[in-house]
């Protein structure tokens, strides 16, 4: 589920129309690039390697790509196969009390008890990723890790095409996460995975606060930095300082228009999961989520529509902007702002977490050359 508007944007309105002299888009699908392709974690099986597939022609605007197959998660990504509850529970055993046998006979957790998914991501972060401490206020967003990972994989994934394969590793490369919320997932997973430095942006000042008290209980207070971004009416606008140079940002949207739509979406999912229960009371919100978090006027298409328009501001200060776009339905519109937008290069990749297909847009005002220069100033592929 998303995040708000640097975790809290209330309203979200469509941009007028952009206005551009410059080049039509060079649009590539990600996937029949030979040069941008999963990259195995250096601890699994290397995959069979394809076949290498000549670079696609340019197009006016990309069409949506053929999605992923069902229940495959990045290669790198730590949370493959069914969770080993007996080692959680070692680690963590707080766990063992909401530990059920699905009707399958697994072990596993009820999904529609918060207190259930908190404590199991506090398990996961705590065996998979040496998080000692994390916990997030009444209410707030409780993000699904699995997911979360394979997001951050597939931007390493990115900025190795830009590196000759390479997976740019350690604090020179500097991360700009819109939205961070309580939960801090991104800056956490990006850390522990890659090394990678984060400024983890929020409105949301009880949010913050809890980050804050997540990044502090892990001494990560240097390569995680926290900044509110005073305006809700901006994303970009007013957050960055002069100098500050980002190699990616990172955004989970608000994906629905409305505090109904929200809830609707939430009681689809438990009639899908079989968990509708006239005797039950369930949570509104599966995993949780404040307002703004999980909606802004426009949904997640204005959403989007500001970044891109507000990414402009701040194209020299950032090589890749990227979005998750939770509705495929909408890329269509999204794609079409890009390439009004006079970004050099516009992809979009495809994942997979079980049962749900997801994907993110990622754009760039820097061409190959200059993003391959960037590297080279910034010595990001070095590591």
């Amino acid at each position: 589920m998303p995040f708000g508007i640097l975790g809290g944007l209330r309203r979200c309105t469509a941009n007028p129309p952009y206005q551009t002299t410059k080049p039509p888009t060079r649009r590539t699908a990600v996937g029949k690039c030979p040069t941008f392709r999963p990259i195995p974690h250096p601890a699994m099986s290397q995959p069979p390697k394809r076949p290498a597939r000549p670079r696609p022609k340019a197009a006016p605007v990309a069409k949506p790509r053929a999605a992923a197959s069902k229940g495959e998660l990045h290669p790198r990504n730590r949370h493959q196969g069914r969770y080993d509850f007996p080692a959680l529970i070692a680690g963590s055993p707080e766990l063992a009390r909401f530990v059920i046998v699905n009707p399958y006979g697994k072990e596993s957790i009820d999904f529609a008890n918060p207190e259930a998914v908190k404590v199991f991501n506090r398990a996961l972060l705590k065996q998979f990723y040496g998080i000692e401490h994390w916990d997030i206020p009444p209410g707030y967003l409780c993000p699904p890790i699995p997911g979360r990972a394979d997001y951050v994989h597939a931007l390493a994934d990115l900025l190795a095409a830009d590196g000759g394969g390479e997976i740019p590793r350690g604090a020179q490369v500097r991360v700009l996460d819109i939205g961070s919320g309580a939960n801090c997932i991104y800056p956490l997973l990006g850390q522990r995975e890659y090394g990678w430095r984060f400024l983890g942006a929020e409105i949301d000042a009880t949010a913050l606060a809890a980050a804050h008290t997540i990044v502090r209980a892990n001494g990560l207070e240097r390569t995680i930095e926290l900044r509110q971004q005073m305006d809700a009416n901006h994303i970009f606008h007013g957050l960055l300082q002069a100098g500050e140079r980002f190699d990616l940002s990172l955004c989970n949207p608000p994906f629905h228009s409305s505090a109904e739509e929200a809830t609707q979406g939430s009681q689809r999912k438990w009639k899908n999961l079989g968990k509708l229960d006239p005797k039950r009371k369930l949570p509104l919100l599966n995993f949780g989520g404040q307002s703004s978090e999980l909606w802004c006027e426009g949904g997640e298409i204005a959403f989007i529509r500001r970044m891109i328009s507000e990414s402009r501001e701040v194209a020299q200060q950032v090589l890749w902007f990227t979005s998750l776009v939770s509705k495929g339905g909408n890329l269509e519109q999204i794609e079409r702002a890009l390439h009004k937008s006079g970004a050099a290069e516009v992809r979009t990749v495809s994942m997979s977490q079980g049962q749900k297909q997801s994907r993110f847009v990622a754009w760039s005002f820097h061409d190959a050359a200059a993003r391959a220069a960037w590297h080279q100033r910034s010595g990001s592929t070095q590591g």
